[in-house]
């Protein structure tokens, strides 16, 4: 089986972590790819590593990513791009979106024989229309729109499917995934959806409303939102999956629907949901 490994080695420890999960890979007769920037840091022979990213994930059979859930994030939208299978080793705090922990190695095994189960989870196509120009990034948890350094509100506009659905006075909206609503889009007291459900989860932060509550669309549509700051300034910023952040202007629109491909998430346990859920967010783990 031909392995992509993504390591962030700036957590602790992760770099004898990644050393000893390639040996016990190469223990069940893997091939590793690794990126060449980490050449310097593997003194392994038996390590492929490749100058384009996208050619090593392109010819993996699998990708696993050794970090925390922001490694998982990144490293997710290439293998979805690929249609690779992905797995995250979780050397962080929470690491929900993990397939394992650092010390349920023993379970590679079963990567290897095929003994797992693949979750399918929904992707955001995120397109910023700034007069004539056009971005598209995709989003694991979330899309966040929200005001910048000053501490004031932002006018937000939401419509779906072409018609307007309401307009709020905030710090900001979060659209998030399935997958994300166990993330900020909670924090912001938002529901926990069903990971492999295809939807979207508007929320608001800090609206200024006695009435403001979480709003759930289906997966065939799409979101526009719009945001203006009331001194016309621009003050507004569109932050995607925690990473990608773009300063938004006046008139400018935010449209959000589900991707064509998702993510393939590699699940090596027999754990079910909301086992995970109580084990990853119980106070002990936060």
């Amino acid at each position: 089986m031909k392995i992509a490994l993504m390591p962030n080695l700036s957590k602790q420890n992760a770099h004898t972590y990644t050393v000893r999960i390639i040996k016990r890979l190469l223990e069940l007769q893997c091939e590793i790819f690794l990126y060449a920037k980490y050449r310097d840091y593997f003194d392994i022979q038996a390590i492929h590593f490749y100058e384009d990213f996208s050619d090593m994930v392109r010819e993996c059979d699998a990708v696993i990513t050794i970090g925390g859930d922001g490694t998982i994030i990144h490293a997710a939208k290439h293998a979805a791009a690929a249609a690779k299978p992905i797995l995250g080793i979780n050397l962080g705090r929470i690491g929900f979106v993990a397939g394992l922990e650092i010390d349920e190695l023993d379970k590679l095994k079963y990567l290897i024989s095929g003994d797992y189960k693949v979750e399918n989870r929904m992707l955001l196509k995120v397109t910023v229309h700034t007069g004539a120009e056009e971005r598209e990034i995709y989003a694991l948890n979330d899309a966040v729109v929200s005001r910048g350094s000053l501490s004031r509100m932002v006018d937000l506009s939401v419509s779906y499917t072409g018609s307007k659905v309401t307009q709020y006075r905030a710090d900001g909206l979060i659209v998030s995934t399935p997958t994300g609503s166990t993330a900020y889009s909670l924090s912001a007291g938002g529901p926990v959806i069903e990971p492999e459900m295809r939807c979207m989860v508007l929320t608001p932060i800090c609206a200024h409303s006695l009435f403001s509550r979480s709003v759930i669309f289906g997966p065939d549509e799409k979101l526009s939102i719009s945001a203006s700051t009331r001194d016309g300034e621009g003050n507004a910023y569109l932050t995607v999956d925690g990473e990608t952040s773009v300063l938004l202007r006046e008139r400018d629109v935010i449209d959000i629907l589900p991707a064509a491909h998702s993510v393939r998430l590699i699940k090596l346990k027999n754990k079910g949901f909301y086992e995970i859920l109580n084990e990853k967010l119980s106070e002990r783990r936060i």
